[in-house]
């Protein structure tokens, strides 16, 4: 993202202080084009990862087992709240920065520091002594010796990367909380960068299967989500000091705020575990084949959910903090419809091209993944991405109950909606396979995103009525998400027809058929879509053209003359 971009996030309403809001603008468009460049390198070599397992490991149970030995680690993740580690605990440090205390800040993180530090050594230890009764739990469909052996020799390898990942997320709060981002937003590149060689070590060294990639999660954890947010804490003085009062009060109101988090298990998280679980039944390679689909639909979820979230939380919860409720919501809002138009936009690329980027990114020259992989990953990609849009929008309706200090609610509402619909990933799984696991992810986080929408809109009405104020005059959400999803519906709907036709003329799988088919197929796609919400005057998409005009357009020489549409616009921008 762009500093640009903050100009469609602003609220269509007068800020008063010019001066601190020029300041909020420029401290937000340096973070956001930190993370979004951040984001979306992530992304890109989350790919290369990707498909060097693929090309390595290819759709087989070796793979399988890769996939669920994260499971077990990323629960402990989970219960420790490191998914939230930042939100938690960066108003903390904050709070003492902006009174001057810088002794007091750096207390703080000690103590909870500390405290993390100790819990996450125990659960790891725990799990390592428990790791082969739990992963029968786990994969309850691997029942094979060797391969149920495996699957632990890799969960042991992979748990105590977690230690270095919850801890480094709270340096990487802290130096967030100085907004100095770089360090942070690298270190996500060189851990996928650690996994990449650890795959590389296992193309040289075939018989180590997984396991390359395995060792190349701790190391990469190790050099990236750690060592690297610690190194620029260093420099930023640090003080780890050796302290854990347990009344303290910092350490109190994080375990308030982070609770919730941990002994829920919100859709959000348990979604995957589920999938994992129950794909454990299905043939060897249906657990990869949902894998490989759901890494490549996280790349429009980081980089347009993710990116526009990191960017406004900050503002949104500065606007709560002064009391401008109205204000923050209609800001959450626009981010929002923002986020869906281009969120639906990806996801009519992926539904109508999804096998020519499958087959690209894995299947190209590739003697372990198939055409018949890629077909089938294709698929369940497609059904998956039913959800695309829901989970790109949890990451910014969260963000709302967080920027209110309501960690309680999104967690509680997640967790009814996992346990209401468990039975369906088990009816739908005996009744469709991987593809009936992918309906049932996707239908689970629209309607955990309906109800928590829903909750939210409710929660800022009141908080607005309280502060003798009123949402009336904000757009809100819903009406703008219906017609992107009808535009949505009709390019897919329209897409796929075309694809049947293209492929008679531009059949073959060699790399520049597909890459030319897939160009096509998206180009026109998304040119259908475009025209369809145009039609629906949806008039985000009018404000997505005015930023690329502004970018794009060439600049003015210095001394030339402003023509008459430029010194209008100028006039325009002073009067907004």
């Amino acid at each position: 993202m762009s500093s640009n971009s903050l100009d469609l996030l602003r609220p269509g309403i007068h800020l008063e202080g010019q001066q601190h809001s020029q300041r909020q603008t420029r401290v937000i468009g340096i973070a956001s084009m930190i993370w979004g460049a951040s984001i979306l390198l992530s992304r890109v070599m989350g790919l290369v990862r990707e498909q060097i397992i693929g090309r390595t490991l290819g759709a087989s149970r070796q793979a399988d087992l890769y996939f669920a030995s994260f499971t077990l680690p990323d629960f402990l993740n989970y219960l420790l709240a490191a998914g939230a580690l930042s939100i938690v605990f960066i108003p903390i440090f904050v709070a003492h920065l902006q009174r001057g205390d810088n002794a007091r800040a750096w207390t703080s993180f000690s103590i909870i520091a500390n405290f993390i530090v100790l819990i996450c050594m125990f659960g790891i230890a725990v799990l390592m002594i428990f790791a082969r009764p739990l992963a029968a739990l786990v994969a309850p469909g691997i029942v094979d010796p060797s391969e149920f052996d495996t699957l632990v020799r890799l969960t042991r390898i992979v748990l105590p990367a977690q230690l270095f990942h919850i801890v480094g997320g709270l340096l990487s709060a802290a130096l967030m909380a100085q907004n100095l981002h770089t360090l942070p937003a690298l270190a996500p590149l060189v851990y996928s960068a650690g996994i990449i060689a650890g795959g590389l070590v296992g193309i040289v060294y075939p018989d180590l299967g997984a396991e390359g990639f395995a060792w190349g999660v701790l190391i990469g954890s190790i050099a990236g989500p750690f060592a690297m947010p610690l190194y620029g804490c260093i420099k930023s003085e640090m003080r780890w000091l050796p302290l854990l009062p347990v009344k303290d009060p910092d350490l109190r109101r994080y375990l308030w705020l982070s609770v919730p988090i941990m002994i829920g298990f919100s859709i959000v998280i348990v979604d995957e575990w589920i999938v994992k679980n129950q794909a454990s039944y299905l043939a060897a390679g249906n657990l990869a084949h949902l894998q490989y689909g759901r890494t490549l639909m996280k790349v429009p979820i980081g980089m347009f959910g993710m990116a526009l979230g990191v960017a406004s939380y900050p503002t949104i919860s500065e606007l709560v903090t002064t009391g401008a409720v109205v204000r923050a919501y209609a800001l959450l809002c626009r981010a929002m419809r923002l986020m869906l138009l281009l969120t639906f936009a990806a996801q009519v690329c992926l539904t109508v091209a999804g096998f020519e980027a499958v087959y690209l990114i894995w299947g190209l020259a590739a003697h372990r993944f198939s055409l018949a992989d890629a077909q089938d990953t294709a698929t369940v990609m497609a059904f998956l991405c039913i959800g695309l849009s829901g989970w790109a929008a949890q990451t910014l309706i969260s963000r709302g109950f967080y920027a209110l200090g309501s960690t309680w609610l999104p967690t509680l509402v997640g967790t009814a909606i996992a346990i209401l619909m468990t039975p369906a990933y088990v009816m739908l799984r005996e009744r469709g396979g991987a593809i009936g696991l992918a309906i049932a992810s996707s239908a689970a986080i629209v309607l955990y995103v309906m109800v928590l929408g829903w909750l939210q809109r409710r929660r800022f009405e009141r908080e607005a009525a309280i502060r003798g104020t009123a949402l009336d005059e904000s757009e809100g959400m819903l009406r703008v998400t219906l017609l992107l999803a009808v535009a949505a519906v009709i390019a897919i709907g329209l897409g796929l027809l075309a694809r049947f036709e293209l492929l008679l003329w531009l059949p073959g799988v060699d790399a520049g058929t597909v890459l030319a088919r897939a160009t096509i197929l998206c180009t026109t796609s998304l040119c259908v879509y475009i025209a369809t919400i145009w039609l629906f005057r949806v008039h985000e998409l009018e404000e997505i053209q005015a930023l690329l005009w502004r970018t794009f357009r060439p600049k003015h020489t210095t001394g030339a003359p402003a023509t008459d549409e430029d010194q209008a616009q100028a006039g325009q921008r002073q009067t907004n």
